[in-house]
């Protein structure tokens, strides 16, 4: 059948209220397999393609790649090139989303280079693409003819606040109103993969909803074979595609497990290093047992064969003497080192120990305007609570590159940033954008749960009112040999050589966010119930740890940390505050180095170091108060009519003092009492409906004599005060004041 001749298949199918399609046969028909999905309106294109060539590796060389096309809801990048760049960190999470369940289903030795592309159409705004992608990309893969273990899929299990009821592939406004956000994927009997973030809920809750989730998934993976089916009816059978896998050898397999002793010896060690490097001067001691010629022939299958030594003997070990590599029992916890406000002058800090996992956590506060904007398909416009976690080649001893964050470092970053999100106060309660960076000192596993204890430890320091402390814990499985052991706070080897990988966070009240990739098929709802327990247990060790460290958080902000301060304005004052062209703004951050920000509806945030915060405040409630009749002031004269002088109350509101209220007795000319710059104590006698101010001047001085008058005005003009003489019929020497024409 070739794949041009193709026919158009398309299944449509209704499932848990929402309507979907899958179709094939008419989009990317040069692909090995490709499949076009829909939810609702929101559509997603599967590629996938498997190259001829068989690589050289000693791993399975699979990418899966997200691609977010702006017109998928119809907008136009951001930047100066107005095309799609670098993925977004959600585009990154929805690639390991959909690499996740898929890299395990294929088989062992499969080395054919494997390339799986999602690429966004449609985005509705309304049904999420991420999680359709794992069964869009198991219908390429299917349709294709990709030998896997399909069919997959994964769900999104939300539970609505209002009824509890469980929803599968909640909208965006459903996933509002719910208390559970579970990503599951798998197959129809087991889940390989899952992400959680919920509001606290009980391990009891969670259980329930990943039995609902696997439910759901098996309901999926149904409608896939029903899709296959239709496409065979078309089309005829898939093409039937022949890769090379590479198979045991049994000679190197026997030479090489001949030394199970003395590798289950060099395991048992609990310095990281040191057992390292026992294991590998162990492998290359086999590796010279072969001759040149022999390794060169058999390169991969010996370091293959290396590799499964080690982890038959770890695991075991395990299994048969309930003892780990570091001599802990199967539910024991590493040795723990925590302590708060570690950094000086940062805003918060915590380092947290675990072993030989150390993780530094800073904790910066800023104004609610520094909240991250993101720019994706999805209807979230930014964040104000951010969590970043890097992982530097020197935490393992190695050697690398620094650059941009890894896809395995965002997602650490976002289960940290997911476990601590329910428990971050809201904007009223604290009006502040958080950041807080994990930076991993030392790595024997477990880092991410480390990164969210320590972040908890800097938050606290910073004096964020967290509604409770929330640590975090990994857990393992080992299934050898008929037998199963679930272990608490695994280290590396045991992550990598184990069958599990479920990290748990929560606090006292119940789990934040999870995460687990499995490779057992065999995880039962027993084991799952056990894990969840056991890492309860270890939760709550861990916590009590913390705690001793910082048992609350600070009652304050730190000195070195932004004060911010909010309060409301009318909205018809902010262009009094703003000023013409920001003048006054920018005066009034200028003379106290505070930052301000004021929001359309009136509120103002306030940020500033010491009391350049209250000092910006009182600036601002000065320009919009209005004076009210009966408060007294002590202003400044700024100008003055012949009618009577202005004085200024507040910064930008002046009001009248009228020259009959400016002395005791009666005053030709204002000049005459008050200079342009004098201060008066004055009080509010009336505001009139266009808001202009009259005022009584306190402390009346006594209205000054004609004579002293004239002397006045002749020191202003610099002269010396004449010497009447006294002529005939002046009345006794004395002359009426001529009255004066006002106006």
């Amino acid at each position: 059948m070739g794949k041009e001749e193709m026919a158009k298949v398309t299944h449509e199918f209704d499932l848990y209220g929402k309507h979907y399609a899958l179709e094939t046969g008419e989009l990317a028909k040069q692909a090995t397999g490709a499949c076009v999905v829909r939810c609702g309106e929101s559509i997603v294109l599967l590629t996938t393609v498997v190259s001829k060539e068989r690589k050289d590796y000693d791993f399975f060389p699979l990418t899966v790649d997200f691609i977010e096309k702006m017109y998928a809801v119809g907008r136009i990048p951001g930047g100066y090139l107005k095309r799609e760049s670098r993925p977004s960190e959600k585009a990154t999470l929805t690639a390991r989303l959909i690499d996740r369940p898929l890299r395990p289903s294929f088989p062992d030795g499969f080395r054919n280079e494997v390339q799986v592309v999602a690429t966004s159409l449609v985005a509705d705004q309304v049904h999420s693409v991420d999680t359709v992608c794992v069964m869009g990309a198991s219908a390429a893969l299917t349709v294709g003819g990709v030998p896997f273990e399909g069919p997959l899929a994964c769900v999104r299990i939300g539970r609505s606040i209002d009824t509890g009821e469980f929803i599968v592939n909640p909208t965006y406004e459903e996933r509002d109103n719910s208390d559970l956000d579970l990503e599951l994927a798998g197959s129809a009997s087991f889940i390989s993969m899952l992400e959680a973030g919920a509001q606290e809920i009980s391990e009891e809750d969670m259980l329930a909803a990943m039995a609902f989730g696997q439910e759901a998934i098996a309901a999926f993976c149904a409608e896939q074979e029903t899709f296959f089916a239709k496409v065979r009816e078309a089309n005829g059978e898939f093409p039937v595609r022949s890769y090379i896998l590479d198979e045991p050898i049994a000679e190197v397999h026997e030479r090489v497990f001949a030394h199970f002793d003395e590798m289950s010896a060099a395991l048992k060690d609990a310095d990281k290093t040191a057992r390292q490097e026992n294991v590998e001067e162990l492998k290359e001691s086999i590796r010279a047992e072969f001759t040149e010629e022999q390794q060169l022939e058999w390169s991969r299958p010996i370091t293959t064969e290396l590799k499964a030594l080690e982890k038959h003997a770890m695991r075991l070990m395990v299994v048969e003497t309930g003892e780990r590599v570091d001599g802990r029992v199967a539910d024991e916890v590493r040795p723990l080192m925590v302590k708060s406000d570690y950094l000086p002058r940062v805003h918060g800090s915590g380092l947290f120990q675990r072993g030989q996992t150390q993780v530094l956590s800073i904790c910066t506060l800023g104004m609610l305007n520094e909240w991250q904007r993101l720019d994706t398909i999805e209807p979230v416009d930014g964040k104000r609570y951010i969590h970043h976690y890097n992982f530097p080649p020197y935490c393992t001893g190695e050697t690398g590159r620094m650059g941009a964050p890894k896809r395995r470092e965002l997602g650490h970053g976002a289960l940290a940033e997911r476990a601590l999100l329910p428990v971050i106060p809201s904007e009223d309660e604290f009006p502040y954008t958080i950041r807080v960076v994990s930076e991993v000192m030392e790595s024997n596993g477990s880092s991410s749960m480390a990164s969210t204890c320590g972040s908890t430890l800097a938050l606290m320091d910073a004096g964020v009112p967290l509604v409770r402390p929330v640590s975090g814990v990994a857990m393992g499985l080992i299934q050898e040999e008929g037998k199963t052991v679930v272990l608490t706070d695994i280290q590396g080897v045991e992550d990598f050589l184990g069958d599990m990988d479920f990290k748990v966070c929560g606090t006292t009240k119940g789990i934040t966010a999870m995460q687990m990739d499995n490779k057992a098929t065999g995880l039962t709802p027993e084991i799952l119930r056990q894990a969840l327990m056991q890492a309860h247990e270890g939760r709550m060790f861990i916590l009590e740890a913390m705690l001793d460290a910082i048992p609350q958080p600070r009652e304050d902000t730190k000195e070195c940390a932004p004060k911010i301060l909010s309060l409301t304005i009318p909205a018809d004052k902010i262009r009094d505050v703003i000023g013409s062209g920001g003048k006054v703004i920018r005066g009034i951050q200028d003379d106290t180095g505070a930052t301000i920000d004021i929001q359309e509806d009136g509120t103002v945030f306030i940020a500033g170091v010491a009391e350049a915060a209250n000092d910006a405040a009182e600036r601002i409630k000065a320009i919009v108060k209005v004076p009210e009749v009966g408060e007294e002031y002590t202003g400044r004269v700024v100008g003055i009519q012949a009618f009577g002088a202005f004085v200024e109350l507040l910064p930008g509101k002046d009001g009248l003092l009228h020259v009959s209220r400016v002395a005791k007795g009666r005053v030709d000319k204002v000049e005459d009492v008050l200079s342009v710059g004098d201060e008066v104590r004055v009080k509010v006698l009336e505001v009139d409906e266009k808001g202009k101010v009259s005022l009584d001047r306190l402390d009346k001085p006594e209205a000054p004599s004609v004579a002293a008058n004239a002397s006045r005005h002749d020191a202003q003009d610099g002269l010396r005060p004449r010497r009447r003489t006294r002529r005939p019929g002046d009345n006794g020497g004395e002359r009426k004041p001529r009255r004066r024409h006002e106006g």
